[in-house]
């Protein structure tokens, strides 16, 4: 099969196309065609390292939509032909970024109808990361204010939806430009970072959505009330943070998304019934991985980059 492989840690420039050969389904596990993958921070992260996320020669990618190619012996929810989404294995390789990939069948759910390939590999692991840190990590309930960090990227933007779709009030971070696309979400106040501190201008909130890492999470403790949530996707949270949280009893965690079958199912239902959306910020053919993260890797994306696959 055709694929983009990485034979060493750098830039986008060691992305490569090969053939390498197939997976096979083995014990309650399915392959599947690869139509879309979506392109994450974490792809670029990974291939700058020499360890973690499978080591080199490695094939990178999480996000899929596909279609059911075969499925090996116990597998019952699916069958050949049927439309696929999900993030399979993360954070163990999942090798998106091919024409095949193979994966324990609740790793996916089944693709929303009326929404493309590319639309659904937008959505899996920056809508879960999304949904986790929302519904689990911080128990967000109707009438609670949220602040969204980078409300215009890929986490960010899924999150405002989320969020007013569960009846909060929600501030976004983002550039002037990108404000009224994020009011477009649903958000009911953006502050531009680039022209004031958000930490100066928001105030009692019971929830941060910390996307960006470095000292926002400090910063972020000036805008939550006592008692609040600060949810953090990045490893940056240390015991300053935990300690300074602690004096004003608020809740700080670092959470990583994994693969969750039943909430995977729910993202699908709020996407096809035109309640969720994942805006492309921009489609590249496989060929073009490269290229997909030298955009990405700028940090001025809008939505979600893809790779498209197969036809």
């Amino acid at each position: 099969m055709r694929a983009m492989v990485q034979d060493e840690p750098g830039g986008p420039e060691v992305l490569r196309v090969a053939e390498v050969e197939r997976p096979e389904p083995g014990q309650v596990e399915v392959l599947v065609r690869v139509h879309a993958a979506g392109v994450n921070p974490v792809d670029w992260k990974a291939r700058g390292r020499s360890r973690g996320f499978g080591d080199p020669p490695r094939i990178l990618g999480f996000d899929v939509s596909g279609v059911v190619e075969a499925v090996g012996p116990g597998v019952t929810l699916y069958e050949p032909g049927d439309e696929v989404f999900g993030m399979p294995r993360f954070p163990h390789p999942a090798g998106a970024y091919a024409e095949f990939v193979t994966a324990p069948p609740r790793h996916f759910a089944r693709k929303p109808a009326g929404i493309d390939h590319v639309q659904a590999a937008a959505l899996p692991l920056a809508a879960l990361t999304a949904w986790q840190g929302l519904t689990e990590t911080a128990n967000l309930r109707s009438g609670q204010r949220v602040l969204v960090h980078a409300a215009a990227g890929g986490v960010g933007h899924l999150a405002v939806q989320l969020a007013k779709l569960r009846g909060a009030y929600v501030i976004g971070t983002a550039r002037e430009a990108k404000h009224e696309f994020v009011h477009g979400l649903g958000a009911d106040e953006v502050v531009d970072y680039t022209k004031e501190d958000f930490a100066d201008v928001v105030r009692d909130v019971d929830i941060v959505l910390d996307t960006i890492g470095d000292d926002y999470g400090p910063r972020s403790l000036k805008t939550l009330r006592d008692g609040g949530v600060l949810v953090s996707f990045l490893p940056t949270v240390d015991d300053d943070l935990r300690a300074a949280a602690a004096k004003r009893d608020i809740k700080v965690g670092w959470t990583l998304v994994e693969p969750d079958y039943a909430a995977l199912r729910e993202i699908a239902a709020l996407a096809e019934a035109g309640r969720l959306r994942a805006e492309i910020d921009s489609v590249f053919p496989l060929e073009e991985a490269a290229k997909a993260h030298e955009r990405g890797e700028t940090g001025r994306t809008t939505g979600k980059i893809v790779l498209t696959v197969a036809d």
